[in-house]
C-alpha cells in the first residue's frame, strides 16, 4: 500500500476522563502519524500506541501542526474514536457472485452500499466476511505478521470448479490451499457458506462440510466454526443469474443432512462446528434448537442462534416487567415477518402487563420483492406501506437494526423523523438485545423520534404499580 494513500485519522469523539481528553484532543483533530509511522488502519493505531511513550504528529481542525509528546502505562488506551477503521482506500472485491446482495439493490441509494468489501482488516476488526481473492502477497504477510486472527472467510464450497464458478474468479478455486496456510501458521478463521439450491446444497454442500472439518482436528483450530445461510434473493437481482430462492422442502432436507453431520462433528470434534441460520428453521416451518445447541454462539452475528438467544435474553428480562401501568400505553412493535410466529411468547407476554397493549406489526419487504423478509432490511417505503391507516397506538416500537449505525437513516434512506412525521405517531428506537425492547415498553414517551410538544400526546412516564 503506498503510502501517499494514507490519510491522516480524523477523530470523530473522545472519550470523557481518558488520555485523550486529558491532553486536550478534540473532534475534527487528526493524527498523522506515531513514533514517525503513519497508521493505515485502527490495527496500526492499536499496535502503534501500545509503546510506553509516543510522539504523535497532529493536525488540529483549523489544519496546524502539532507535535504531542505522551508517556502512560503500555496498557493505556488514548481513548480517542475515528470518523472509519481505514486511513487508506478500502480492498475491494473483484468477484461476480451472482447471490451478493450489493448487485442486487436498485440505484439511487447512498454510495456506502454500493461498496464492494473485501478487506481483510474490517473481517478482523468487525466480523464481516471476506474471500480471501483479493489480498496482494504483501498483505498475506502482514496478517501473520501481526497475527490477525480470527477472520470471517466466504468459502461457499470447497469443490474448486464449484467455488471459481460460485465467485466467477478463477483465482477462487485455491481455498483449500489457503486453509492450509492458516492451519501451518495456526490461524483461525470463522467460515460461511451460502447455499443456493442445485449449485452448493447436497453432496457438494457436504463435501464442504467434511473438507472444512478437517481444518478443525489441530490444537488450534484453521476453521473454528462453519454458518450454513439459505440465499437471499431481491427483485433486483439480474434475470440470467439462474438462483432460485430456499423452498421449504428444500430447507428441511438441508436441515437433515447437516443435522446428520451435526451429530457426526460432536462425536469426532468435540463440538457442533457446522451451524444453520435461524432462517433455515423459519423457511422449514420448524422449532429453533435449545440454547445448549449453540455452544458459545461462535456465528450469532451471522444470524445463528440470534433468535434462540433473543428469546432466552427475554426470558430472563420478563421479570422486570410490572404488573401494571400507572397510565396505558399502546404500542406497535415492528418486525420482518420471518420471525412473527417465533415472537408470539414474547407479544403474549408483553400483553399480560395490566395497562399495556403491543401489537406487533410483522412485515414483508415489498421494496426487495421478499415474501419473508428479516427485521434489518425493511425500508422506510416498506413501512409506509404497512403501516399506514393503521391504528398504531402511542408510539411505535423499531428495531435499531433497521437503521444505519448511528443514525435515524433507513435503508432506503428515508430517516425515522421522515417516518413519524408520515404516519403521526412517535417511534421509539430498540437496540438488539431483549432488555432493550422491555426498556422501550416501559420508556419515556418524550425521548422518542417525532415527540413535540404541540403533537397533542400525553407523556408516560416510568412510574408502575
Amino acid at each position: 500500500m503506498s503510502i501517499s494513500t494514507i490519510q491522516p485519522a480524523l477523530i470523530t469523539a473522545v472519550l470523557p476522563d481518558s488520555i485523550g481528553a486529558e491532553i486536550g484532543f478534540a473532534a475534527g483533530d487528526r493524527i498523522v502519524a506515531i513514533n514517525g509511522q503513519r497508521p493505515r488502519d485502527l490495527i496500526d493505531y492499536q499496535f502503534l500506541c501500545a509503546d510506553e511513550f509516543l510522539s504523535l504528529e497532529v493536525l488540529d481542525a483549523a489544519g496546524h501542526p502539532h507535535q504531542v509528546e505522551i508517556e502512560k502505562d503500555y496498557d493505556d488506551t488514548l481513548g480517542l474514536e475515528f470518523a472509519t477503521a481505514l486511513f487508506d482506500s478500502l480492498i475491494q472485491c473483484n468477484n461476480h457472485c451472482p447471490f451478493c446482495f450489493i448487485d442486487q439493490k436498485p440505484p439511487g441509494l447512498r454510495s456506502s452500499l454500493y461498496l464492494k468489501d473485501d478487506d481483510y482488516r474490517l473481517s478482523f476488526l468487525y466480523g464481516s466476511y471476506l474471500t480471501l481473492t483479493n489480498l496482494p502477497p504483501a498483505e498475506w504477510q502482514r496478517i501473520e505478521a501481526l497475527r490477525l486472527s480470527p477472520l470471517y472467510v466466504s468459502v461457499h464450497a470447497t469443490d474448486p470448479q464449484v467455488r471459481s464458478c460460485l465467485l466467477q474468479n478463477p483465482r477462487a478455486g485455491n481455498i483449500l490451499e489457503q486453509l492450509e496456510w492458516f492451519q501451518n501458521r495456526r490461524l483461525q478463521i470463522h467460515a460461511q457458506v451460502v447455499v443456493c439450491p442445485g449449485i452448493n446444497d447436497g453432496a457438494i454442500l457436504n463435501q464442504t462440510l467434511q473438507d472444512l472439518a478437517q481444518f478443525h482436528r489441530q490444537p488450534t483450530p484453521a476453521v473454528a466454526s462453519v454458518a450454513i445461510v439459505p440465499v437471499g434473493l431481491t427483485r433486483f437481482r439480474p434475470p440470467e443469474d439462474l438462483l432460485v430462492p430456499v423452498t421449504s422442502s428444500q430447507a428441511r432436507a438441508v436441515i437433515a443432512a447437516v443435522q446428520e453431520l451435526q451429530a457426526t462433528f460432536q462425536v469426532e470434534l468435540g463440538t457442533i462446528f457446522a451451524w444453520l441460520a435461524d432462517e433455515w428453521f423459519l423457511l422449514a416451518g420448524q422449532q429453533l434448537p435449545p440454547a445448549s445447541h449453540y455452544e458459545d454462539y461462535p456465528q450469532i452475528d451471522n444470524g445463528v442462534g440470534s433468535i434462540r438467544q433473543f428469546l432466552e435474553q427475554f426470558n430472563q428480562a420478563a421479570p422486570q416487567l410490572p404488573s401494571q401501568l400507572a397510565l396505558p400505553q399502546r404500542l406497535t412493535w415492528v418486525v420482518g415477518n420471518s420471525v412473527e410466529q417465533v415472537f408470539q411468547p414474547i407479544l403474549h407476554r408483553l400483553n399480560q402487563v395490566q395497562g399495556l397493549t403491543v401489537k406487533m406489526a410483522a412485515l414483508r419487504s415489498d421494496y426487495w420483492g421478499q415474501k419473508m423478509t428479516v427485521t434489518g432490511l425493511l425500508t422506510g417505503q416498506d413501512l409506509l406501506r404497512g403501516l399506514q391507516g393503521q391504528s398504531l397506538g402511542d408510539a411505535l416500537l423499531l428495531p435499531t437494526v433497521m437503521c444505519k449505525f448511528g443514525t435515524t437513516q433507513l435503508l432506503d434512506d428515508m430517516t425515522l423523523e421522515e417516518l413519524s412525521a408520515h404516519l403521526d405517531i412517535p417511534i421509539i428506537q430498540v437496540g438488539s438485545g431483549a432488555e432493550d425492547l422491555v426498556k422501550g415498553c416501559l420508556g419515556n414517551q418524550s425521548e422518542a423520534i417525532g415527540k413535540s410538544e404541540a403533537d397533542g400526546r400525553k407523556d408516560r412516564g416510568t412510574e408502575f404499580i
